[in-house]
Order: C-alpha cells, then sequence, then structure tokens
C-alpha cells in the first residue's frame, strides 16, 4: 500500500519523526518540527516535478511539492517535437508551432515533423497544484522517505521523487548556449513567420577550423521575439558565454541584423551525461534531467519528462517500483548508445560535424526519431548509428566519430586566446 489508513500514525526511527497515514496535510508537532506525511513528496518545482507532482495528485495521491520559490515561471526557453507532448497536456501549453523545421549542413533539410516552443505560462497554468500541499522551502536532506528543510522540518512521505535538476557540471561533457531574444520583424531575414532553423551550420559564426564547433538554434517563441541561440554540445567543461555570444552576433551581421544591445538573452550550462538511477537503491528517486531523462546528445529533457510522468505515477498507484517502470532494459541501452554519440560529438571538427548531421539527416524518419526521441528504441538507434557513421565521409574521419582518433580533441582548449574583433551590436 502508498500509505497508512487515514487516522493512523506511526513513530520513525528518527527522533522527531511521524508518519501519518491518511488525511491530505496532516501535520505532527514532534520535538519542534512541524512534520506532514503523504503518499508521495516531490523536491523541485520545475516543469518536470510541477508534472510529476500534478499527474500523482489527478490519479488521487496525497502529494508534498517542494521548491524554494513554487510560484516563479522558469527561465529557460523549452521546445519539443510536437508529437512528444502528453495527450493530456492542453494546446495551451504550446507558445509557438513549426510544421517544418529547417537544419542546414552541407545542404537545407526540411523535417517534416511539428515542433514547438512550449509556453511557460501556459505549461504553468495547465500543471496546477490546488490539492497539492506545496511548501516554499529550500531542501537539505532528501532521503528515500524523508526530506528535511533549511528550517529543521522534516517531511516524511512514502515516496520521493528528487526533481531539482542537475548537479554542478565541472569539466563533465556539456551542453553550452546563448541566447538572444530579437524581436521577429528584426529576425525577419533569418526566421520568417511559422520557420524554424533547428541546426544551422553554416560557415557564419566566424570560428575557425582550429577551434571547436557550434551551431546555431533559432526559433520564435510565440510572444513576438524570435530566440538566436549559438550551441555547443560535448565538449568537457563547455563553452563560454562571451564565445558563443560573439558567434550569434557574427551570424546575424551576415545577415544583414544588427541589435542594440538591449536585447535580452539567456545562457545555458549543464552536463549532458547525467546517469539513469539505479534498481534497488534506497534513496530518493532522481526523475527528469537528474535521472537520467537529459538526452546526451541533443540536450533535452522536458519533453521525454513529461511524457514519462505518467509511467512514474501508475508504478506508485500499483505498488511497483517506478525505476523498473521508466528504465526497462531497452531503454537503458538506448541511453548507452546515445552517450556513445555524445562521446563523439565532443571530438569532431566543424567540418566532421557538418558531415555526420549531413550523414543523419538524410536517415529514415523512424531513425532519426530513434536517435533524437524515442525513449526504447534500441534496434532503430543502433541501425541510425551504424549508418550515419558508415555514411560520413571522408572515411578517415570515422575514426574519430568511433574514437580510434583524436580522442581527446579539444580537451583543455584555450578560450582566452586572441581573437578577431567583436561585432559591435549597435549600427
Amino acid at each position: 500500500m502508498l500509505a497508512a489508513p487515514t487516522g493512523q500514525c506511526r513513530a520513525a526511527r528518527n527522533p522527531g519523526v511521524l508518519h501519518c497515514g491518511g488525511g491530505s496535510g496532516l501535520n505532527a508537532d514532534m520535538s519542534g518540527g512541524a512534520v506532514r506525511a503523504a503518499d508521495l513528496c516531490v523536491v523541485g518545482l520545475g516543469p518536470t516535478g510541477r508534472a510529476l507532482a500534478h499527474r500523482a495528485m489527478r490519479a488521487g495521491l496525497r502529494v508534498i511539492a517542494i521548491d524554494p520559490r513554487p510560484e516563479r515561471l522558469w527561465p529557460p526557453t523549452y521546445s519539443c517535437w510536437v508529437d512528444e507532448l502528453p495527450e493530456w497536456l492542453p494546446p495551451s501549453a504550446i507558445g509557438a508551432r513549426i510544421e517544418a523545421p529547417t537544419v542546414w549542413t552541407k545542404t537545407e533539410h526540411r523535417i517534416p515533423r511539428p515542433y514547438c516552443v512550449l509556453s511557460k505560462q501556459g505549461l504553468y497554468d495547465a500543471l496546477s497544484l490546488d490539492d497539492a500541499e506545496v511548501i516554499a522551502a529550500r531542501a537539505t536532506r532528501v532521503d528515500a522517505h524523508e526530506v528535511e528543510l533549511a528550517d529543521g522540518r522534516v517531511l516524511r512521505a512514502d515516496t520521493v521523487f528528487d526533481t531539482r535538476g542537475l548537479p554542478a557540471l565541472g569539466q563533465r561533457r556539456a551542453a553550452s548556449a546563448h541566447g538572444i531574444f530579437v524581436d521577429a520583424e528584426t529576425a525577419a531575414p533569418m526566421v520568417g513567420e511559422g520557420e524554424g532553423l533547428l541546426l544551422d551550420w553554416r560557415p557564419e559564426n566566424g570560428a575557425g577550423q582550429d577551434a571547436p564547433p557550434s551551431f546555431l538554434y533559432a526559433v520564435p517563441i510565440g510572444d513576438g521575439t524570435v530566440i538566436f541561440e549559438e550551441t555547443s554540445l560535448g565538449l568537457r567543461g563547455g563553452m563560454p558565454q562571451h564565445v558563443l555570444r560573439e558567434r550569434t552576433l557574427n551570424r546575424l551581421a551576415a545577415h544583414g541584423i544588427r541589435l542594440t544591445g538591449t536585447e535580452p538573452s539567456e545562457a545555458a550550462h549543464y552536463p549532458l551525461d547525467q546517469p539513469p538511477p539505479k534498481k534497488g537503491v534506497a534513496r530518493a528517486i532522481p526523475f527528469g534531467s537528474r535521472g537520467g531523462m537529459m538526452h546526451p546528445c541533443t540536450g533535452y529533457s522536458v519533453a521525454d519528462s513529461l511524457a514519462l510522468v505518467d509511467t512514474a505515477v501508475t508504478a506508485l498507484t500499483e505498488g511497483r517500483d517506478p525505476v523498473e517502470a521508466l528504465w526497462p532494459w531497452r531503454a537503458r541501452l538506448v541511453y548507452w548508445m546515445r552517450m556513445r554519440g555524445l562521446w563523439g560529438l565532443g571530438r569532431l571538427t566543424t567540418d566532421q560535424s557538418i558531415a555526420m548531421f549531413e550523414a543523419f539527416f538524410t536517415e529514415s524518419a523512424r531513425g532519426q526519431r530513434a536517435l533524437l526521441t524515442a525513449h526504447d528504441d534500441y534496434a532503430a538507434l543502433g541501425a541510425v548509428l551504424f549508418n550515419t557513421v558508415a555514411h560520413t565521409w571522408p572515411f578517415r574521419w570515422r575514426y574519430d566519430l568511433v574514437g580510434w582518433t583524436n580522442r581527446n580533441r579539444w580537451v583543455g582548449y584555450d578560450f582566452t586566446r586572441p581573437r578577431e574583433p567583436m561585432i559591435t551590436e549597435v549600427d
């Protein structure tokens, strides 16, 4: 069972903690600490944590949700393929839709698969927590059945999910991006209405062949602006923001776009190699990007996490292990293969990256989906990885892709060495 019968309480092993089953928002006061009990405690209310708490609440579970600022809209911009979103999410969660986004490698590719940018307000409103107990506090200890808050309170639940996002980056393989929000009229020479650039590898960012590669991502947000975001994937420790910003401005200038210098911007810098949780470990269950759902090759995590929320909730309501439900062997094999793709990305030059993506985007729709989004299609993923390597040309570049040569090409690269003057943002 997920909880003790209503009104029954039992003493916990830790002093000052009482575990009560039944009744939303039950409180016990022991040793000066207010203790609440629930079926589920969710620590961290980003989109993933909020969705998990919301769906668990809708399934009838008693939910406690903890976040230092639960009312705050999330700063990052979230995007995904439309078909990744769960059916229970309303259309209002989508801020902008692109029917056939563009990829530039050696040639232009139109991807016949609708893509969207999520509306932060629409998504937040769709994930209401009206019947959950939301606590504005910081968690200092998160265990399998207990959460200790900064004010000393200890909360107990039958299951605790840790959805606080990713730990510190250090020198792990990273996604780094710098985005500038430009009004749609100014952005029109590069991104028109209903258009979007998923990966733009055209040689317009000013980086030389002896520098680590990066590409442009540019999509409408749905509020009258377009984000232009230079992105690096797979480098150990990531690429500095000042380098990414300079490359973004160079791309805009190549299309005659000059900025005022007052445009808002956003920065992203996070690890891509956070592994899935192990089965049978007595600890809080990491979920979302913290729990292996960060795609190692793309840096996307929100859509996969949203799609798997009901899998976790169903496992809880049926008394099964959520980790086993979320991570069957097929999904773990897919993650393992994607990690090999991440290692390959992090050692390629710009020309090699372009050749590799050119090969990938000529693969079948199923193969592309197996790499980009499918959680457990290991057969198609294995085939598309093999074919991508086999079709990358010249032949010798395949050795770099699989790690036989230049395994540590960009490790220790000095981003502070002299560069060409930065293009000004003002006419």
